[in-house]
């Protein structure tokens, strides 16, 4: 469907740019790769989103990943309304919260304790802190194109968004705070295996999402995933998988449990917030009680546990654990919605590579001027993805056949195009 003229979004992104740097909170919010103004959302529904000038579109975005069930989902809506007649935050422990790391528990069994923060980064930031607290070793490994949030000494040749821009880095982080950062190729059995055996003494964690989602979808490499908790346990270190996207995305709990490779520690967000911010991570016993008050790892916050996230978050939890059948559901609308998109690239001989797994997808051009044209056109169609080659998009449970089928037709129209 044609759009409307964007006067509202237009008013509004101008004042935006007065106060906001960039008019956003998030270089990737700008579309800035995209090379044209953003949308901006007024509201949600199912897997809808409409903008300030009425337009309505299907929503793969979702959030970056954090609306599993669709917006304003009414078991999710409702318990924080309920919540709000209690007040807003304590900074104090409270029931909610309690449940929410009952039902995190037994989800993820090796999880016997978790602590809640306010973001993904902080997630990782504090699983970092506490395996080089255990371990009493400084380096860390990551894997280069990896994303693992904000904290300064994880923003060495980063994806997702600094991918999006071209960064390696960041200005602003002082050399000092990456040197005991070490870099490895994703995959590379033979790479990690030197790593280990120049520095394995050395190394407190290996850091890494199972499946990767911040440099477009990379499915996952048991045979690596399998080397790095050989490599971890044999030289006393720590196996940290981020599963800040991919926690209770394509099951009722962690990725690691469905590829069968357990890690020492793990990191959650998104879902788990039921949309609000959030972050945890978690460990055994035996880790976890280095980590203050028990122990001698600090770390703070004061919206931890904030009671009106704790519900929506249960909330949300508590129904995918009731609709463990609908994951089914939406890997399978993916894969038809994958298969239409190479099939209408072909019919057009478009040079599209479209990655997959479970319900996420991301797609990429040989040439990014294509991707770009192609964005705007889908955007014209109703249909809102990522607006970057090197994010992620989404399948909710809310989304539907038709939906899926809108989409292909509307790729159809924008291939032709474009």
């Amino acid at each position: 469907m044609a759009k409307r003229i964007a006067r509202e979004n237009k008013k509004l992104f101008k004042k935006a740019k007065r106060c906001l740097v960039g008019g956003v909170d998030s270089p990737v919010r700008s579309f800035g790769y995209i090379g044209t103004e953003p949308i901006l959302v007024k509201r949600g529904s199912g897997a809808k989103i409409y903008d300030y000038d009425a337009n309505k579109y299907i929503d793969y975005c979702l959030c970056w990943g954090a609306m599993i069930l669709g917006h304003n989902h009414p078991e999710v809506t409702r318990s924080i309304k309920e919540g709000l007649g209690f007040g807003l935050s304590f900074g104090a422990t409270n029931k909610p919260e309690i449940e929410l790391a009952g039902l995190i528990r037994s989800a993820i069994p090796f999880a016997e304790k978790v602590r809640f923060v306010n973001s993904g980064t902080e997630a990782v930031m504090g699983a970092v802190r506490l395996a080089r607290g255990y371990t009493k070793r400084d380096d860390i490994v990551k894997f280069k194109n990896a994303y693992h949030g904000g904290a300064d000494y994880l923003l060495a040749k980063s994806g997702s968004g600094l991918a999006t821009f071209g960064i390696p880095s960041s200005a602003g982080v002082p050399k000092d705070f990456t040197k005991h950062t070490i870099l490895a190729p994703l995959g590379d059995l033979e790479a990690i295996e030197r790593v280990f055996k120049k520095s394995g003494s050395k190394i407190a964690a290996v850091l890494i999402e199972p499946a990767g989602a911040n440099y477009g979808v990379v499915p996952p490499d048991l045979r690596f995933l399998k080397k790095l908790k050989e490599l971890t346990a044999r030289h006393g270190s720590l196996l940290i998988f981020d599963e800040v996207v991919t926690g209770f995305r394509f099951n009722f709990g962690s990725i690691a449990e469905k590829l069968g490779v357990i890690p020492d520690l793990i990191t959650l967000g998104k879902i788990i917030g039921g949309g609000l911010p959030i972050g945890a991570y978690g460990s055994s016993e035996k880790i976890m009680k280095h980590l203050a008050p028990c122990g001698d790892v600090y770390q703070a916050s004061t919206f931890a546990g904030n009671t009106i996230t704790m519900r929506a978050g249960y909330a949300t939890l508590d129904v995918l654990k009731r609709l463990k059948t609908e994951y089914r559901k939406t890997n399978n609308l993916t894969g038809y919605l994958v298969s239409g998109l190479k099939e209408q690239a072909l019919l057009y001989r478009i040079d599209l590579n479209v990655s997959h797994y479970g319900n996420m997808f991301s797609v990429k051009f040989k040439d990014v001027k294509i991707f770009r044209k192609f964005y705007q056109l889908m955007l014209a169609k109703g249909i809102y993805l990522a607006p970057s080659e090197f994010e992620t998009n989404f399948l909710s449970f809310a989304h539907s056949v038709a939906d899926i089928k809108n989409t292909i037709n509307a790729a159809r129209w924008a291939l032709e195009r474009a």
